[in-house]
């Protein structure tokens, strides 16, 4: 006996089957993706190599680790002090949160837009996952931009007084833009997940 064919697949034509194929055009754009995530791991070994070094006397890492936070004193830094530490470990969860995010886009954006990836049951499976659309992703991209503007504004605090006014006006600008974009998008999906439901 034969298998029986799937219902949609036998009915579907020719150009509706082309257009529903070319969503594996997105493939190469989230292998990109995982690329620029290798990259972000190669900056954070090399970021926490220096901050290792640096606790051990390093001068050539202490002064990769000034020039790369941007961070400017009058006196010569010979060791390191609290607020070097402090920026260089914001700078560290900065890349872990940009991964994060990387790590959002591409699982749910390929298991939204391009093609399961039947991990029901998987134990690693993550939770948001299971109930991922869309709507959700959005949502989850807004909150997760928030937390990396967060942890640059709390950067840019700390080294204020390496930044002119008006950096710190704009920058604190924009992380209440992302914010209330965010509140936006979470009260459009609640409103329109409320109507969507049957009364």
């Amino acid at each position: 006996m034969s298998d029986p064919v799937q219902p949609g697949r036998a009915t579907m034509r020719p150009l509706p089957r082309f257009i529903f194929a070319s969503r594996w055009l997105q493939l190469p754009l989230y292998i990109g993706l995982i690329a620029a995530q290798g990259v972000y791991v190669y900056h954070f070994l090399v970021e926490l190599v220096h901050l290792i070094e640096a606790v051990f006397g390093s001068q050539a890492a202490l002064q990769a680790l000034v020039t790369s936070i941007g961070y400017k004193s009058d006196v010569p830094l010979t060791s390191l002090n609290e607020t070097v530490i402090m920026l260089v470990v914001l700078a560290l969860i900065d890349v872990v949160m940009i991964s994060n995010l990387l790590i959002m886009v591409i699982v749910g954006g390929y298991e939204t837009f391009v093609s399961r990836m039947a991990l029901e049951g998987h134990p690693d499976q993550p939770e948001w996952l299971s109930h991922v659309n869309a709507s959700v992703l959005k949502v989850k991209l807004a909150t997760a931009i928030i937390g990396i503007s967060s942890i640059h504004l709390l950067k840019t605090f700390i080294n204020a007084a390496n930044y002119d006014t008006k950096v710190l006006l704009w920058q604190t600008i924009i992380h209440v833009t992302f914010l209330l974009s965010a509140l936006a998008i979470a009260l459009t999906d609640r409103l329109m997940t409320h109507s969507s439901q049957p009364h």
